[in-house]
């Protein structure tokens, strides 16, 4: 099974705006991008995905993620990031309407590859799934086989909002770094711990130059 994942991505400028005690204004969109492009990068080497939309409306972002090979999706809602997935979802059904689709965050930048494939095979069971963030409160994917809505309903306590939906929720032994997302100091230190893409390890070390 071939999956399409869409990944959503707010403003750079407004990105990670919980990472204020450990990178100041200026680095944060430089790191938040980081984030996103070593997650689309392991993403788009991922065997069981052929496609990857990256909902934005930041052109910055559009651009160096078009250049990994991602397709980018205008945020044309606005609506924030429900909304944001559910209109990227409702374009790449227009064009594949029988594409499982997982939609997956942007900051998961220890993200690996074959992780990503044992969670995607073990989501292809079920009508639809989702995989718990490292916190145990969150979602870092959510996915829907062919002719399924995917109903997202992210952020505070999606991982029980998910559930209550009626998708299974997965419980997989050694996939840390697809759930292992970065909203904080903490988090970004333990991305780091299991070893974290190239961009972002030159964005941390701007981080530790800049801090010095």
């Amino acid at each position: 099974m071939q999956w399409t994942l869409v990944v959503p991505l707010k403003a750079l400028a407004r990105a990670k705006s919980r990472l204020a005690d450990t990178a100041a204004d200026g680095l944060r969109p430089g790191l938040a991008l980081a984030f996103a492009q070593d997650t689309v990068a392991a993403a788009l080497a991922c065997p069981g995905v052929a496609d990857v939309a990256v909902v934005t409306g930041d052109a910055l972002a559009g651009r160096e993620l078009t250049a990994l090979g991602a397709r980018i999706v205008p945020d044309e809602p606005g609506g924030g990031l429900n909304a944001a997935l559910r209109h990227a979802a409702t374009v790449v059904r227009a064009r594949n309407p029988r594409t499982p689709l997982a939609a997956l965050n942007a900051d998961l930048p220890a993200l690996r590859p074959l992780e990503l494939a044992r969670v995607l095979t073990a989501a292809a069971e079920f009508p639809r799934a989702f995989l718990p963030d490292a916190a145990g409160f969150g979602t870092t994917l959510l996915a829907a086989s062919p002719g399924r809505e995917l109903l997202p309903a992210f952020g505070t306590d999606s991982r029980v909002r998910h559930r209550a939906s009626g998708a299974v929720e997965l419980l997989l032994p050694a996939v840390d770094s697809v759930r292992q997302d970065v909203d904080t100091g903490a988090d970004l230190r333990a991305a780091l711990a299991l070893g974290v893409g190239p961009r972002t390890a030159t964005a941390v070390q701007l981080l530790k130059t800049s801090s010095a």
